[in-house]
């Protein structure tokens, strides 16, 4: 029996065949700058936005500014990372503590997925991070006795980041890799502003969080 050198499965008679076993694309929407990975979307639109998705192809990336900025998104996800396991060992909240703690493995998964994007290796998270150094980088006083406080610290976060992303991409040259980084890189702290305000809104209002 001849079997298909990928996926292993049997092929019939001297067929001619295209494997896709187990093969994953990488996309990008043309609206709102936001990469996807797997084979095929529905009707190839985003699945963020709906807007239209274009084959992602792009080699390795080895300039100097095309490293910065790969190198500036880790260091936001590290700091979103170690600033949810802190906020999830300090919450006195039994429901906060929970969805923190959502939160660091959602920002521990979102690593993963960059480091497989842009080939780059993982880095290790800190364990000794202060919400007071989230606090100054949010711009958002820091009030330990109200639980509220941890989101708005979160959420003003992860809008820093979409911030800096959107200036460090119109700073950048037209056409160049690391405006394109740029605008990727916005786009996925985009959509963490909006996850989070969802949750936020969410748990005032004492309905199960969307995680």
């Amino acid at each position: 029996m001849i079997t298909c050198p990928r996926c292993h499965r049997p092929i019939e008679g001297d067929e001619a065949y295209i494997c896709c076993a187990n093969l994953e694309l990488s996309w990008r929407c043309t609206a709102c700058g936001k990469v996807s990975e797997g084979f095929a979307f529905p009707y190839g639109m985003c699945p963020h936005c709906k807007g239209k998705l274009e084959l992602l192809e792009r080699g390795p990336i080895d300039d100097t500014k095309g490293l910065d900025a790969i190198r500036a998104a880790f260091e936001i996800e590290l700091g979103g990372h170690a600033f949810y396991q802190r906020a999830a060992s300090e919450a006195k909240d039994p429901l906060l503590r929970e969805l923190f703690g959502r939160f660091a493995a959602m920002e521990q998964e979102h690593m993963h997925t960059l480091s497989k994007r842009y080939h780059a290796d993982l880095p290790q998270p800190g364990t000794d991070f202060q919400i007071d150094h989230a606090a100054i980088f949010a711009g958002v006083e820091r009030k330990p006795e109200d639980p509220a406080n941890l989101f708005r610290i979160a959420i003003a976060f992860e809008q820093r980041a979409v911030a800096f992303f959107s200036e460090q991409g119109a700073q950048a040259a037209a056409g160049s890799v690391e405006r394109e980084l740029y605008k990727e890189l916005a786009a996925e702290e985009r959509e963490h502003v909006a996850l989070l305000t969802t949750e936020y809104e969410r748990w005032k209002a004492g309905k199960a969080g969307l995680l």
